[in-house]
């Protein structure tokens, strides 16, 4: 298929940039993926629509302030990193701006006067070395939060709680899984009111969720390894939900990923492993029966996978209709169910 197979207009101006006044008072466009019907509720509605006897599987990864900003020592120029991936020691895999300029032995001064120096070229990537270990303390005082570059605006001081879920905890992605942005603990009590089991996985979003396709045939698209991890707990719950019939409700795109890499005929591996997991239509899903997610980019591998789910003329078409009603896209925008 062709990359172009994924393409839609969006007008600007229903990118949202910034959350919501309020968490979890978006709209939620409910799409039937066998039907084809679609309802225009809000995410608020959520705990009602949820199947009797469902578990859902959110991703708990906490982001970091991932976002650094440097002067070059030898020309004095701003420049931009995103870590992506600790590497070990003092080393850590980034992406530059203005990439192209960034060359082995490049050196850079952060503001507390740490230096970095660029060890390797990967493609678009950088391997750099501080000269000293920096862990999460030190990003949280000096480190941004890594909005994407559709927001067309500074991070502000908002963005440190609500580009966070409520139920972050493991720290270690570049980007936040936005489809459990929607979530608040009322919403979560109500769901818990209602007898609806939950259950988290660890995904750690990286370029594998977020690099744009250069290819024009999707097949020749590789996506970078991102890191998860799988509770026995949640392993369990999902093999329990299996084996019963119940409906697997996965929260966002990386809960998927996750899932699918993991499930081995009929179990969930355990602990900690990689994937570059990369799903399109066609693709069979094999845990996965419903999904929650946000509305995605153009031409994006999330738009890809949610194709794959439901049918790639049936998301365009609801993508056409959500534009239509003056949806919000992106990080910060409305919501889908997909049933």
């Amino acid at each position: 298929m062709e990359t172009t197979d994924f393409s839609f207009e969006l007008p600007p101006e229903l990118i949202a940039q910034h959350p919501p006044a309020e968490r979890g008072k978006s709209r939620l466009l409910v799409l039937n993926r066998k039907t084809g019907q679609r309802e225009h509720r809000m995410v608020a509605d959520l705990p009602d629509l949820v199947p009797e006897g469902a578990l859902m599987v959110f991703n708990d990864s906490r982001v970091r302030k991932a976002r650094l900003f440097a002067r070059s020592v030898d020309t004095g120029a701003e420049v931009e990193f995103l870590l992506t991936r600790f590497i070990g020691g003092t080393r850590w895999e980034a992406m530059v701006k203005r990439a192209k300029r960034r060359r082995v032995g490049s050196r850079y001064q952060f503001p507390d006067g740490t230096t970095a120096e660029i060890l390797a070229e990967e493609g678009e990537l950088r391997i750099v070395a501080f000269d000293h270990p920096i862990d999460d303390s030190w990003l949280d005082r000096y480190g941004h939060i890594p909005l994407p570059p559709y927001i067309k605006r500074a991070d502000e001081a908002q963005d440190d709680q609500r580009y966070q879920t409520v139920y972050a905890k493991t720290t270690g992605s570049s980007a936040a899984p936005t489809a459990g942005l929607h979530f608040t603990e009322e919403i979560l009590a109500r769901l818990d009111a209602r007898g609806i089991e939950r259950t988290f996985v660890t995904l750690h979003v990286g370029l594998g969720t977020f690099m744009p396709v250069r290819t024009s045939r999707i097949e020749d698209h590789v996506m970078h390894e991102e890191t998860y991890s799988i509770s026995e707990e949640a392993a369990s719950a999902v093999e329990r939900a299996r084996r019963e019939k119940r409906p697997v409700i996965a929260v966002g795109t990386t809960s998927v990923r996750t899932l699918e890499s993991a499930w081995e005929g009929d179990h969930l591996r355990r602990g900690s492993s990689a994937t570059s997991i990369f799903i399109y239509p066609p693709y069979h899903f094999k845990v996965v029966d419903q999904l929650f997610t946000n509305f995605h980019t153009p031409e994006s591998t999330l738009l890809m996978l949610v194709s794959a789910f439901a049918g790639r003329e049936l998301i365009l078409e609801t993508y056409a209709e959500a534009v239509r009603e003056r949806y919000r896209f992106f990080s910060y925008g409305d919501a889908m169910y997909i049933r």
